[in-house]
């Protein structure tokens, strides 16, 4: 059975009917489906979404592409959803070189923030960076005492080897199956196996052979399949290591 760490189902537009994809998700065999709520409005959808569905757990954060709009007094509701018995991390936050949508003091504060809120409240913290690994590094190098997931890992090996030291874990999605990923593949094949995990980013990143198409969370096993070949091993080999590693990170049972 596999998890799917890393998707937006609670994207109304993308995925109007979440019942035929948590049933697509079945037939594939993926037993969970961890959804990401990127700003207020976006975090009830998904606490609504884990509420209505057994499979369905939530994470919730400020998206660094969404602080134009930070408040830090949303913080306090932030805090409570936290609390909600199916939100197993708080993400995905961090940085956002990539995109000129909000700047970057503002992206620090938003950061800082809710770190110093994931440390009091012992929560696991799912990472977005793009382009700002080594700002985010330096950063997270001021105080290792949190657990950290890095989603749809794109770093170098140097960058990967900080952040191991850090004890995090790394998700894989589509760009896996690339043609043309190499780097990618080489990378992952330097992290211990046990801090990786399977993801789609849906309905973004699709993999191979669905690309230019939009994703869905049943296809992780096309992204397990992709790891598997980049490590050596076989895709049951994979899926027991990826799901074993997903449920000690998020506290899954």
């Amino acid at each position: 059975m596999l998890i799917d760490t890393h998707c937006h189902l609670n994207d109304e537009k993308a995925f109007p009917d979440p019942a035929a994809e948590l049933a697509a998700c079945a037939e594939a065999g993926v037993e969970k489906v961890l959804v990401v709520g990127t700003e207020p409005e976006d975090w009830n959808r998904a606490i609504a979404l884990a509420d209505r569905f057994e499979p369905v757990y939530a994470i919730v954060g400020w998206h660094p592409n969404y602080t134009a709009n930070y408040d830090p007094s949303t913080l306090p509701a932030l805090e409570q959803l936290l609390g909600h018995p199916k939100v197993v991390a708080l993400g995905e936050i961090g940085l956002d070189y990539h995109w000129d949508y909000a700047p970057h003091e503002i992206q620090f504060q938003a950061l800082r923030d809710q770190l110093a809120l994931g440390k009091r409240l012992g929560k696991p913290i799912v990472f977005h960076a793009r382009e700002a690994y080594s700002d985010l590094l330096d950063v997270l190098e001021e105080d290792a005492s949190y657990r950290y997931l890095f989603h749809c890992f794109a770093g170098t090996k140097e960058e990967a080897a900080r952040a191991v030291a850090l004890g995090g874990y790394f998700g894989v999605d589509g760009p896996i199956t690339y043609k043309k990923a190499d780097e990618l593949r080489e990378v992952m094949r330097s992290i211990p196996p046990d801090r990786i995990v399977v993801e789609t980013d849906a309905p973004y990143m699709s993999p191979v052979p669905f690309r230019g198409k939009p994703n869905r969370s049943a296809y992780v096993a096309y992204v397990n399949q992709g790891l598997a070949d980049a490590l050596g091993i076989s895709a049951d080999e994979c899926a027991a290591l990826t799901t074993s590693n997903t449920r000690r990170f998020f506290n899954l049972t």
